[in-house]
């Protein structure tokens, strides 16, 4: 976006006549446009490159004209063009002392070079001049530079002076900073692995931005290791909650939501954070429900952020009430006109089956809508939840669907991943052998040769093994059925070979077990397949190998069999094939027909394909052999690593490694420091300076001193491997800079208190509107719609016997309501009135909005919730006693002494502590150092929490100051 931004920026300087001859730039921008082919377009790029060329050649081309040349440049390698000539002049460009050239120089190197050119060596000592910049900007564009060009081997040489970045009193350098050491994370973990702790650090930064870049880099770190960040959930939920109360500034907001995209990476952070955690879950529930109750479905950002809270819920520990609400925002999406949120209501459908699978069933009718609709991607998806809701009762129905989309279509990579869905249900769940039988044979026939070979050989590992685990009659009623089939397919024209080697084997395997058919009807077939596929070699292998089986167990058992015509010229035809596997089969096959039947019951046993065959790699048959010809005198076998003369392969390597390197340059200079032991024991013996920050106990340089002395280890060995090694105990090192390493706090997380201040209104009347969209479009939908009798039967086979009960549950509803109304008609006109007297219902209370059924799930830091603890004020049911542990738990804290730097300091000790990052230091002052509340003259607290929690219910924010959570940022 920088980069876009800057060329929008010169493009309009252009345009204001301010370059002095820029107006040969527009016509070329013009001309390009007005280009009626490509070749005309290359045509006018390759005359202005030789315009450039000649231009960029001449010394006394002035500084200003020089950068309106590489915009140009900029724009022909953006059209695809070679403009590697002017690539040094965009080097050049950026050791230049203005800031606007400076910046043009850094955009077209990062465009026109990558971390593997051979000119990034040239920049690396300018990125490394203006790091050190006074002017934040020219900062910038050398971190924006380093992101792009800093390769793996430079990392060391910028890396000490963009961790000093991460300090600087700018904002947007802070900020680009943080994205610069997550870029260097990614190509090089190792070389910024001792800095981690920086990212949770700039966590709890004033500016929302720089908070907002430390996600990316938190996120990749969490996936690697999610249990080394559980401490910082309760921090991730707090940041959540602030934003979503909007708490910060209105900059930030994207069509009315506030600061979506940050919402979103905490929504990706959480859900792996809770993955399986009960106790981490638990802080989540209440943060997920508000969003789910003030998500805004009108636009789309505001559907992105409901559905990755959907994927949050079906990724943490389940919770009913929270499936509920992600059910019935699933229920919307597929309900809606629009295909892409279609899309997401099939996906999230899909995630929230594996927790239960009885969701699916409420939205049987839109998942079928989904399924035959005109758009392939959203037919495609549907086909995946079906994979996934897939059990032995609908099998049929979505493998023959699967099928026939797949008959279809003519992309061969999705054509290939349907027939191994396909493939895979059938075996998991087939009803039959013969239906598995009949789809294997439609798979194999229409996807031809994109069906893996494993699956072929897995189909005939299982029609040889057989499904039945000691039934031998359905095992073999399931080879012949395969016989029957293949038989029939056989003559068809155009099959796939994979599926002719199948048809081949199973043919010479089981064609004349059951006696059904004769072996020269069998032999008569092979043959015909042979001749027809005259080219392919591996066909023609497993046909002759098919007839060699046939003539083998019929001569085991004593039959007389003739050598077929066709057969024998087969044969003949192989023998003098160029290929030798033909040839050694037809000599074999030639070979087997002179022997007696008990030489071939032991050459070629009846079915034992599955047999498992032990191989003895040693070869110890040939030990008496070897030992005979050592004792002749015969020279013994010395390995190839042992014999004079050879170099192995791994010292070939590493010598070719050393002569290569010994040609290239050297970047020893910038190897990573390794902090020594005395220094870090005098570090943690200094004070620490105090900061605004919550320093994180780090596991310290345990982990990299041990790798240190590996690889100190190793390198001696490789140096007495040589035999040569330098000593160099006492010697100065005239290279590298100075050890530096990041100092561990020592000082205590400092907890602050949080309350729940009063939120803005953003959701009570878009979601009533909302609903009252919904509830509009429903009825429409249900009159306008007739449910066809077609659906209505593939819902109750995709999805069992759901779609039948419900309707005879509503039948019967409906039967019984109308037998209602006549018994009370009956009772009317016989009976005489009676007064009746009036029943008092009492009046439910309201619902409260922070219950979400279940228990509060302790935590060693719990946040703190002011309506939690103004509970007992409603009413003596509801109070929450507070037990003598506990107040003596938080009596007996220890002393914070991080608030000693804070802006608020508590006068006393409270009943909980929040968020030791992002905490609302506002606190209430009706709470200041009390545990329970005493009663008071004046109005009632009591009633006026009631009309509090009221208000908050029906969307009215009470007045009142909010806590802000970036106080320098609002005033």
């Amino acid at each position: 976006m920088e980069q876009l931004r800057t060329i929008g920026r010169e493009l309009a300087m252009g345009s204001q006549g301010g370059w002095g001859q820029s107006k040969e730039f527009l016509d070329l921008v013009k001309s390009i446009g007005e280009a009626r082919s490509k070749a005309e377009e290359d045509r006018i790029i390759a005359r202005e490159l030789e315009h450039l060329k000649r231009r960029l050649a001449d010394p006394d081309v002035p500084r200003r004209k020089m950068k309106e040349l590489l915009l140009r440049l900029v724009y022909a390698e953006m059209l695809g063009h070679d403009a590697s000539f002017g690539h040094i002049h965009a080097v050049k460009m950026t050791h230049d002392e203005s800031l606007p050239l400076k910046r043009t120089g850094y955009l077209a190197v990062a465009l026109f070079l990558d971390e593997r050119h051979d000119l990034v060596i040239l920049v690396v000592n300018t990125i490394q001049k203006d790091l050190r910049s006074d002017n934040y900007l020219v900062v910038c564009a050398a971190l924006t530079a380093a992101c792009r060009l800093i390769g793996e081997e430079a990392i060391p040489a910028v890396l000490p002076q963009v961790v000093e970045l991460l300090a600087h009193p700018k904002e947007a350098v802070r900020k680009k900073a943080v994205m610069a050491l997550h870029r260097f994370y990614q190509r090089s973990p190792s070389s910024v692995s001792h800095l981690i702790s920086n990212f949770r650090k700039r966590l709890c930064d004033n500016d929302p931005g720089v908070m907002g870049a430390t996600l990316c880099p938190l996120y990749d770190l969490v996936l690697e290791e999610p249990n080394s960040y559980k401490d910082l959930v309760v921090s991730f939920v707090n940041i959540l909650k602030q934003v979503a109360e909007r708490r910060l500034p209105t900059s930030y907001d994207y069509h009315q939501m506030p600061a979506p995209f940050i919402q979103i990476k905490l929504l990706k952070i959480l859900a792996v954070l809770g993955s399986g955690d009960k106790q981490a879950s638990g802080h989540m529930y209440t943060v997920l429900g508000d969003i789910f109750r003030k998500g805004d479905t009108a636009s789309n950002i505001g559907n992105a952020i409901l559905y990755e809270c959907i994927c949050c819920i079906s990724s943490i520990f389940p919770n009913p009430k929270m499936l509920e609400a992600a059910a019935e925002t699933t229920s919307k999406f597929l309900k809606s006109d629009s295909h892409n949120l279609k899309y997401m209501g099939i996906d999230a459908l899909g995630r929230l089956i594996k927790i239960n699978p009885d969701i699916a069933e409420e939205h049987q009718l839109a998942v079928i809508d989904c399924l035959e609709d005109p758009d392939d991607t959203l037919k495609r998806k549907t086909f995946e939840l079906l994979y996934k809701m897939t059990k032995s009762t609908n099998v049929e129905v979505i493998v023959d669907r699967m099928i026939e989309y797949m008959i279809n279509i003519t992309d061969h990579h999705y054509k290939t991943e349907i027939a191994s869905r396909c493939v895979e249900l059938a075996e998991q769940f087939a009803p039959s052998n013969q239906w598995f039988i009949q789809t294997m044979n439609k798979v194999f026939e229409h996807a031809g040769d994109l069906v893996n070979i494993r699956v072929a050989h897995n189909l005939m590992r299982l029609i040889a093994e057989g499904f039945g685990e000691e039934d031998e009659g359905a095992d073999s009623q399931l080879r012949s059925s395969a016989v029957d089939s293949y038989l029939r397919i056989v003559g068809e024209p155009k099959l796939p070979s994979l599926f002719l080697q199948i048809i081949c084997w199973v043919l010479g395997e089981y064609g004349t077990a059951d006696g059904k058919y004769s072996a020269s009807y069998i032999i008569g077939k092979l043959c015909d397949v042979a001749e027809a596929h005259l080219t392919d070699d591996t066909v023609k292998a497993y046909a002759i190998s098919a007839i060699l089986k046939i003539f083998a167990f019929e001569i085991a058992l004593g039959r007389k069999i003739d050598m077929l015509p066709e057969c024998q010229t087969l044969v003949d035809e192989l023998s003098a094939s160029h290929s030798t596997d033909l040839q050694q089969r037809a000599y074999e096959l030639q070979a087997l027909l002179g022997l007696d039947k008990h030489a071939v019951g032991s050459v070629m046993p009846a079915d034992a394909s599955c047999e498992d065959i032990e191989i003895d790699r040693n070869l110890s048959f040939l030990n008496n052999y070897v030992q005979q010809a050592l004792e002749n005198g015969a020279a013994p076998y010395i390995p190839e690593s042992e014999r004079s003369g050879v170099i192995s392969v791994g010292s070939y390597r590493s010598q070719e490694q050393q002569e290569t390197s010994a040609h290239t340059l050297r970047f020893e200079a910038y190897e990573m420091p390794k902090p020594s032991l005395a220094l870090a024991t005098s570090q943690t013996s200094m004070p620490t300076p105090t900061v605004d920050l919550v320093p994180v106990p780090q596991p310290g340089y345990y982990k990299e001193d041990h790798q240190t002395s590996r690889s100190q280890a190793s390198g001696d060995a490789l140096s007495g491997e040589f035999g040569v090694k330098l000593r160099l105990d006492g010697v100065q090192k005239k290279w590298g800079r100075p050890t530096y390493s990041s100092s561990t706090p020592s000082s205590s997380a400092s907890s602050q208190q949080a309350t729940n201040g009063g939120s803005h209104s953003d959701g009570g009347g878009s979601t009533t509107s909302s609903q009252t969209r919904e509830s509009s479009y429903g009825s429409k939908r249900q009159q306008g719609t007739e449910v066809s009798a077609e659906k209505q039967r593939l819902a109750a086979s995709l999805f069992g016997s759901a779609a039948a009960k419900a309707d005879r549950k509503a039948q019967t509803s409906r039967k019984t309501a109308k037998e209602s109304s006549s018994v009370e008609k009956v009772t009317v006109t016989n009976v005489a009135p009676q007064p009746v007297k009036e029943q008092v219902i009492p009046a439910a209370a309201p619902p409260d909005l922070l219950d979400l059924g279940d228990e509060p799930v302790s935590s060693r830091t719990p946040s703190a919730d002011p309506f939690s603890q103004l509970e007992g004020l409603l009413g003596p049911a509801s109070a929450t006693p507070v037990t003598s542990e506990t107040s003596a738990t938080s009596i007996s804290k220890a002393p914070d002494l991080m608030a000693i730097f804070s802006d608020d300091v508590p006068t006393g000790a409270t009943s909980g502590s929040t968020d030791p990052i992002l905490g609302d230091v506002n606190s209430m002052s009706s709470h200041k150092g009390a545990t329970s509340v005493s009663a008071k003259k004046g109005p009632s607290l009591q009633d006026a929490l009631q009309k509090d929690a009221t208000a908050r219910q029906v969307g009215v924010t009470p007045t009142g100051n909010n806590p802000n959570l970036f106080k320098d940022l609002l005033g």
